[in-house]
């Protein structure tokens, strides 16, 4: 049988009663390190806890599952992680495959620090969106980039996992994560991140020595964090109650503010661009038209385009207002491409 067992997220402590009776009588001890680290004093407490073999298991062991899978037919193993286990879609695929295999599996469940953090900071853990990671490889930065701007414009809040490399011992810096952030903004130019997006840097949640300081990014750039692990929060839309919590809860450089008022879709921020520019055109090309009437019911048309753009962007259909500006578009390039004009003026 195989057991997935959380180890809760304050060490060796807030193992649950139950999961120290399962360690105490299993054969073999898996301990996930690769999640987040665990300090020398908690695994030396839960090795004592252990009857059985005990191994440290890194990424690749659990990701393969095979020697785990192989000992779980024939004896009884768990394995460790740190907060929740199905926090980790690596032990999800595990579970799946331990099934198909006609093996037993049981779960121990225990706090993790995903959801900690978000009452830590005094946040509504309802308003979390999509979850990213970012990685010491700035390269990759797009996707977590495009996670806050989705988050923002729904005005939720993103919560940023930082990289943490087991085997090299590594931490990825809160204010290194940011630069990237800042840095990608400037070719994707979203105005998603800037100096002065408030951000919530929250810290070793559920050990005594944790830490939550927030503000502007150009006001944390000299803090120090502390120890890690540290997660990055950017919140969306705060309610009054989130803000007068996270005052209270932790250190606020900055007084907390809204992150998603200067943010706008894509959508929206191509009809700011394109309904002047469409009417700037329709303007010019109209009185070149004035004595050909079999024109007008273009020229209405392409009014009228317009002015559907405008109110299907107000009733929230975004896609429908982008094909009406583009109709509209169209048809007054077409006129002016009639009258030798170039279009793209």
């Amino acid at each position: 049988m195989l057991w997935f067992v959380g180890l809760g997220i304050s060490g060796f402590k807030s193992i649950p009663n139950e999961a120290l009776e399962v360690l105490s009588k299993a054969d073999i001890v898996y301990l996930e390190q690769f999640t987040s680290p665990i300090g020398k004093s908690d695994l030396t407490k839960i090795k004592n806890a252990t009857n059985g073999e005990f191994k440290p298991a890194k990424r690749w062991l659990v990701e393969d599952g095979k020697e785990i899978l192989g000992n779980s037919k024939k004896k009884k193993v768990v394995l460790l992680s740190y907060g929740d286990p199905y926090i980790a879609t690596t032990h999800i695929e595990l579970r799946a495959r331990a099934m198909e295999e006609k093996i037993k599996t049981y779960s121990i469940h225990a706090a993790s620090s995903l959801t900690s953090m978000i009452g830590e900071c005094g946040l509504h853990f309802y308003k979390v969106g999509r979850i990213a990671t970012i990685m010491s490889e700035m390269k990759s930065l797009t996707t977590p980039y495009y996670v806050i701007y989705k988050n923002i414009i729904e005005g939720n809040h993103t919560v940023l996992l930082l990289e943490y490399n087991q085997d090299k011992d590594f931490f990825l810096d809160p204010n290194d994560a940011l630069k990237g952030l800042i840095e990608t903004e400037k070719g994707q130019k979203r105005n998603v991140i800037s100096t002065s997006t408030f951000v919530i840097v929250a810290s070793r949640i559920g050990f005594k020595d944790q830490s939550i300081i927030s503000g502007k990014i150009s006001s944390l750039k000299k803090e120090d964090f502390g120890l890690p692990p540290h997660t990055v929060i950017i919140p969306g839309r705060m309610h009054f109650t989130e803000s007068d919590a996270l005052k209270m809860f932790g250190q606020c450089i900055d007084k907390p503010f809204d992150n998603s008022e200067k943010t706008k879709k894509i959508s929206k921020q191509m009809m700011e661009k394109y309904v002047p520019m469409v009417r700037d055109a329709l303007e010019e090309v109209t009185p070149l038209y004035k004595d050909q009437k079999e024109y007008q019911v273009i020229l209405e048309n392409a009014e009228l385009y317009v002015q559907d753009a405008e109110k299907f962007l107000e009733d929230g259909q975004d896609e429908v207002a982008i094909l009406s500006i583009g109709y509209a578009d169209g048809l007054v390039d077409a006129l002016r491409l009639a009258k030798g004009l170039d279009p793209k003026m």
